[in-house]
C-alpha cells in the first residue's frame, strides 16, 4: 500500500473528531417561545415574567387588576383587543410603566412587531380597588 493510501484513514478520522469538536463547541440556537413563567403569588401580589417571541403572541387574556410592568428586554408591542381595535407600547428596556385594569367582559392579545424577544417581569396588584 503507499503512503498516501495509509494516510487517508488517518485523515477521515481525524476529520471526523475536528467536526464533531467544532459542533460541539459551537452554541446551540434556542428558539425562544412565548411563555408567562409565574414567580410569586401570595394574597395582595402577583407576579409573572412573560416572554413574547417575534409575531408569536400571548393568547387572549385579560387583566382584572392594574399591574406594574419592568422591562427586561424591551420592545414594541401591539396590543389588540378581541374588537380588533389595537393600540402600540414601546418598553424601554430597564423601565417600569403602570399599566390599569382591562374593561370588563373584554379581552386582548400582545404581539411583540419586532425581531427579537421581550422579556418582561409584571407585578399585578391583587387589592388595588
Amino acid at each position: 500500500m503507499s503512503p498516501g493510501r495509509r494516510f487517508l484513514p488517518r485523515l477521515a478520522t481525524l476529520s471526523s473528531i475536528l467536526l464533531a469538536v467544532a459542533l460541539a463547541a459551537t452554541p446551540a440556537k434556542s428558539a425562544v417561545e412565548t411563555q408567562r413563567i409565574r414567580q410569586f403569588e401570595n394574597a395582595r401580589v402577583k407576579v409573572w415574567k412573560s416572554i413574547i417571541a417575534p409575531n408569536a403572541p400571548l393568547s387572549p387574556h385579560r387583566h382584572e387588576h392594574g399591574r406594574v410592568l419592568v422591562a427586561l428586554q424591551g420592545g414594541t408591542v401591539k396590543i389588540v383587543d378581541q374588537s380588533g381595535a389595537s393600540e402600540t407600547q414601546t418598553w424601554e428596556t430597564g423601565r417600569a410603566y403602570w399599566l390599569p385594569a382591562n374593561a370588563p367582559n373584554t379581552l386582548h392579545s400582545d404581539i411583540n412587531s419586532g425581531d427579537r424577544p421581550i422579556e418582561v417581569m409584571v407585578v399585578e396588584l391583587l387589592d388595588d380597588h
